[in-house]
């Protein structure tokens, strides 16, 4: 498995995989539109497959993960995109890494907690706000859970 950064000539495959994976060009987060294809990341390699992918953008001292996707659970994939971009929040002197997630993901804050992401903020009821400037966002995600509510996860990042 090989991790690295995305480069100009990855961004018709990141393109391709954020539709594919996302249902829409476009990932949205705490009324902000991102659009992945264009942001800053890194791709999982293994075998000359792509394996995972992740993207995130940098502001005001915190990297926020904007997409990330191991499409291959259970190897690793997910735990080398996290390593990889605590270790560039580092570089670009970020105190903190951040993400958005839906309160259906269950799996996902599993997860996240695993790797030393803390529960940061709850928006109740904020996924209808997302849909109007997304609406391909379901209604009823996983587990037959109703898609209602915006969890931020941080994990604080210590300098070198």
């Amino acid at each position: 498995m090989f991790v690295r950064a995305i480069e100009e000539a990855d961004r018709i495959v990141v393109g391709r995989l954020v539709l594919e994976l996302w249902g829409s060009h476009t990932a949205v987060a705490h009324g902000h539109v991102f659009f992945p294809a264009s942001l800053p990341g890194f791709l999982v390699e293994q075998q000359d497959q792509v394996v995972g992918l992740l993207t995130y953008s940098a502001v005001d001292g915190h990297l926020e993960i904007v997409t990330i996707d191991a499409l291959r659970r259970g190897r690793g994939v997910g735990s080398s995109l996290v390593d990889a971009v605590v270790r560039r929040a580092r570089q670009l002197g970020c105190n903190r890494v951040r993400l958005t997630t839906t309160n259906d993901n269950l799996d996902a804050l599993r997860f996240y907690q695993r790797r030393g992401f803390r529960l940061a903020a709850l928006r109740p009821d904020a996924v209808r706000e997302s849909r109007r400037l997304k609406p391909e966002i379901p209604s009823v995600g996983d587990y037959g859970i109703p898609i209602t509510d915006e969890l931020d996860l941080e994990r604080w990042v210590a300098p070198r």
